[in-house]
């Protein structure tokens, strides 16, 4: 599911354009999806199954309602909507849950793909016994809701014929998922360096030139990497039979052998599967971090206070870690966005938060450095930024500020613009000098350039954007805790 303003000087307007069954719109914070002739028999029949009823059920697929003619024709109505639909080719309007927060697959840990991989096999495997089967198999069909996949791009089911032994969608589910999991497994290449620049994935050919000699002969590079290739220099190119669907006269038959490749795909999905790993991040909340237990208190008494006082319904958490302020915030009702750049402990986070149920959507982006815009005309998928800004109530920006003024060298003002622009209210974010020990690790011996980095300077710095709610010195520390609510005007 992939959406683009149409108009940039009219965001609330967005509507996808790939699909040749019927278009999304997202409006005014809703999602509508308008169907044409080509979708409606495939979504009707979906909607109906037994396995969408189930997986709606557990929050799996997104919660759909076709719209009655009086909801079609108010909609139709409103000339933005009018303008871009014509309401005679549009057989169906159905609207979906508008996900909290859209995330893309280069923004993921490697856990949450292998996740998002598992439900499209399942849908795959259920639908089977009903004669449904899915026509793509990329991981742009789902979103999270919190740390749940939920699959959202409904007009990728379609109805099969009882004949059918083959699943088109093969390919592209290696080249999406299980390609980029053992390019992270084996070779330590992250998810946004293989998913950022390749909307459809890893090919083989350049898989294969990772590997040795020996490598291309053991599992599970021998199946999904060597024999396409070699396979593939003797296939002519021009030759499409190997695309066209296969159908037997013995539907068990068909069946039987449609059963067989999912599950050899499971298979190989379960080896990929990341194990838990550790990082040079993954053990900083119970390594030598300038704090005693005592001043570790003391911060988490901060966080609790304004949790407890301002009840947030958003949370952004940058530079997150372990998740323990996350958390903090989510079992008091919060829904919470944590980025870290480490995948390591946002894969850690997402194992934690899936076990607890917690409200907390885990993703690898480094807010230096953000994930840019993609697609068609940079507008497929938005840039984070965008999806971020003024999203969120309350922004945590703890033990983080540091890294960005000494490791990226971005300018402090620069640092409370950015998140003026994604809170709506309130930011609580840490303040370490230059007299602390992580500092001057982080600065290398470059502690001249930033000498004037005080707590006046600091304050005086958020003044131009927030007033300050109040301030806690932890004592026998270069560090203050600052709780700011966002100027008004």
């Amino acid at each position: 599911m992939t959406v683009f303003p149409v108009d940039p000087r009219n965001p609330p307007l967005s509507v996808s354009f790939r699909d040749p069954a019927g278009s999304l719109l997202a409006l005014d914070g809703r999602i509508f999806r308008f169907i044409n002739h080509a979708g409606v028999a495939d979504l009707t029949a979906f909607l109906d199954s037994k396995t969408a009823r189930q997986f709606i059920a557990e929050g799996a697929v997104a919660r759909t309602q076709p719209l009655d003619d009086a909801q079609r024709k108010e909609l139709f109505a409103r000339p933005a909507v009018g303008a871009i639909f014509d309401n005679r080719s549009t057989e169906m309007v159905v609207e979906h849950e508008r996900i909290p927060f859209p995330s893309y697959p280069y923004e993921w840990a490697p856990e949450m793909l292998h996740a998002a991989g598992l439900l499209t096999l399942d849908l795959a495997e259920q639908l089977l016994a009903e004669s449904i089967g899915l026509k793509d198999g990329t991981p742009y069909n789902i979103l999270f809701r919190g740390p749940q996949p939920v699959f959202v791009d409904l007009l990728s089911f379609e109805r099969r014929a009882v004949g059918d032994a083959t699943w088109l969608p093969e390919a592209q589910f290696i080249r999406t998922f299980l390609l980029p999991l053992l390019a992270n497994k084996y070779f330590g290449l992250s998810l946004d360096q293989t998913l950022l620049a390749r909307r459809d994935g890893l090919e083989p050919e350049e898989v294969y030139r990772w590997l040795g000699p020996l490598q291309k002969l053991k599992p599970p590079f021998l199946s999904l990497v060597s024999l396409p290739v070699w396979l593939s220099a003797r296939h002519n190119p021009d030759q499409t039979a190997i695309y066209e669907k296969k159908i037997l006269a013995d539907p068990e038959k068909a069946r039987f052998i449609l059963t067989a490749l999912l599950k050899r795909l499971r298979r190989t999905l379960t080896r990929l599967a990341p194990a838990p790993r550790q990082s040079a991040w993954s053990d900083y909340m119970g390594s030598d971090n300038n704090y005693t237990q005592e001043h570790f208190q003391a911060k988490e008494r901060f966080v609790k206070q304004a949790l407890e006082e301002f009840l947030p319904g958003r949370v952004l958490d940058v530079g997150c870690n372990t998740g323990h302020f996350s958390a903090l915030a989510a079992r008091r009702g919060a829904s919470v966005v944590s980025i870290d750049y480490d995948s390591v402990v946002v894969g850690n986070l997402w194992r934690n938060a899936r076990q607890e149920k917690l409200d907390i959507l885990p993703l690898v982006v480094n807010l230096t450095r953000p994930s840019p815009g993609i697609g068609w005309c940079n507008r497929e998928c938005p840039p984070f930024l965008e999806r971020a800004g003024g999203a969120f109530d309350l922004v945590l920006m703890l033990a983080v500020l540091h890294h960005m003024v000494v490791t990226e060298r971005v300018p402090l003002a620069d640092i409370l613009s950015l998140a003026a622009s994604l809170t709506t209210s309130l930011l609580l974010i840490e303040f370490v000098g230059p007299e602390d020990s992580m500092f001057k690790r982080l600065a290398r011996g470059r502690d001249e350039l930033h000498r004037d980095f005080t707590p006046a300077v600091f304050e005086t710095a958020c003044r131009e954007r927030f007033q300050i709610v109040r301030s806690q010195h932890m004592e026998g520390t270069g560090r203050w805790l600052y709780l700011l609510r966002k100027a008004r005007g």
